[in-house]
């Protein structure tokens, strides 16, 4: 299954009010492109949610928001790797009464360990990978949909990485597991079709000096990269209004960069 590709329109330059009146959720917004969306949506007018499981990293985003004088963040933390659907319901209903809206999620977390043969995998490590990056992410949204349906104009982003769509050793439960997000998203765009309802769509970063491509290639030179910075004008487009009515689709932030 693929999702039909669309690129960032030549040119994009996404207006400093973009996300104004709006609601973000950022997960595994600490580091990373997760922190990239967060710092992003806040600089284009949005208050934003910053989750993640290391307090420390949150605070670090939320203080560098509230030093550039952008709209003050909240923050809630969770262990993904934990959580039960309880919790995630709480999580959401915590949005709801302190936010009182809600029009978009960035699911920036996930998680990953390194490249191995996949003989080295037992089930408690594809348990871990399923449920971080697919089960919570899928629950978390159900969650929210209340909310989300309110919006005007609400938007669901959902990263994804170059070894689901093009498989290759050792990428193991990682490659698997993100590989269903396709189906995950087509499923949700074709539940909620219409103008009115919220979107949904998944984004292919590529090759950047992120804390997860270090993690996989550590003997890479990250300097030959584009920084995660490059990415923002594509996390923009996709969780603001310049989207509005693309849904199932795939967003290509790759380029040029070769993938390994």
């Amino acid at each position: 299954m693929t999702h039909p590709e669309i690129n960032l329109p030549i040119g994009y330059q996404p207006a400093t009010d973009l996300l104004s009146g709006r609601v973000i959720l950022i997960t595994g917004a600490g580091q990373g492109l997760g922190r990239v969306a967060a710092l992003a949506f806040a600089r284009c007018g949005a208050t934003v949610i910053l989750h993640g499981r290391n307090v420390r990293k949150l605070e670090a985003v939320y203080d560098q928001i509230e030093a550039e004088g952008l709209l003050q963040p909240a923050i809630l933390p969770l262990d993904f790797a934990k959580t039960t659907q309880a919790e995630l319901d709480g999580f959401a209903q915590s949005i709801q009464s302190t936010m009182r809206q809600l029009d978009g999620i960035f699911h920036g977390a996930s998680h990953f360990v390194s490249p191995m043969p996949m003989e080295l995998h037992d089930l408690e490590m594809w348990m871990l990978h399923a449920k971080v990056n697919l089960a919570v992410p899928a629950a978390l949204t159900r969650a929210c949909l209340p909310m989300l349906k309110r919006s005007d104009d609400a938007s669901v982003v959902f990263l994804t990485e170059t070894h689901a769509l093009q498989p290759k050793a050792y990428w193991g439960p990682f490659a698997v597991v993100k590989s269903a997000l396709t189906a995950l998203t087509a499923i949700l765009a074709d539940e909620f079709g219409t103008a009115a309802d919220p979107r949904f769509n998944l984004c292919l970063p590529g090759p950047v000096a992120s804390p997860m491509r270090a993690q996989s290639h550590p003997g890479e030179v990250s300097s030959a990269l584009a920084p995660p910075e490059s990415l923002a004008a594509n996390f923009l487009y996709l969780i603001g209004p310049d989207s509005a009515g693309v849904t199932g689709r795939l967003l290509n932030c790759q380029g040029h960069h070769a993938a390994n």
